[in-house]
């Protein structure tokens, strides 16, 4: 049985429309609930949106301390981006907008600009992010019509490869630095193709060299929880 007090490392399949504070949230109310300590560190590895699935690190007691290293480790995700149009959040948060036609795109020219993504490079994130700005998050005032002031960040796309292309969707493999955005990198793509586009559903698959084939369902995690006893 695991020691979550003392401290351990546990890989959770995180649901679409959970946010990854709502799993943290969770799993420290069970185990407070069934350990009876009301101070109980968890903690997790990485923010995955909302509308994201997948492999979401969560650290507990002394383990939390080894966040920043699994934080700083290469991020592998899969997902659809859709071509022909654009969203204010890079994403399904918010409505289609800027529709244009996109029959004309060769799937040569779709691999191509994805290869010339790769590299490092300055990313503007998202106005629709959990970036802070003046010490509100940017969704917040996006979300209130604001447009909040970004600013970009270097990041790294190790790799950005082409899985399917079935337009206007595009089936992609990413591997990146941290802190990298997927939905301002299906945004930049769209541009570079001039037709735009969105990030229509995102799965993290790695974290480093954890992966999501090992992770638990949040009902195998709570049940893992319940069966818990403190020491």
């Amino acid at each position: 049985m695991p020691d979550f007090i003392s401290g351990e490392l546990i890989l959770v399949d995180k649901p679409l429309k959970w946010t990854s504070f709502d799993v943290v949230k969770k799993l420290k109310f069970m185990l407070q609930k069934t350990t009876g300590v009301k101070k109980i560190k968890v903690g997790h590895a990485g923010t995955l949106d909302p509308l994201a699935s997948g492999l979401l690190i969560i650290c507990t007691g002394k383990k939390t301390k080894i966040i920043q290293d699994i934080q700083s480790q290469e991020k592998e995700y899969t997902g659809i981006i859709n071509l022909g149009a654009t969203t204010p959040s890079y994403d399904l948060e918010t409505e289609l907008e800027n529709s244009k036609e996109y029959d004309h795109l060769t799937v040569e020219e779709i691999k191509i600009t994805a290869k010339q993504m790769e590299g490092n490079q300055e990313q503007l994130p998202p106005i629709f992010s959990a970036k802070k700005i003046d010490g509100k998050r940017a969704y917040e005032l996006a979300r209130k019509g604001e447009v909040p002031k970004m600013n970009p960040k270097a990041i790294k796309i190790n790799s950005f490869i082409i899985d399917e292309i079935k337009l206007p969707e595009v089936h992609f493999t990413i591997r990146c630095s941290k802190g990298t955005y997927i939905r301002s990198i299906a945004h930049d793509f769209g541009e570079k193709l001039e037709v735009g586009a969105y990030l229509k559903s995102l799965r993290r698959t790695k974290i480093g060299n954890y992966i999501v084939s090992n992770a638990l369902q949040l009902e195998e995690l709570q049940a893992l929880a319940e069966n818990h006893k403190a020491l």
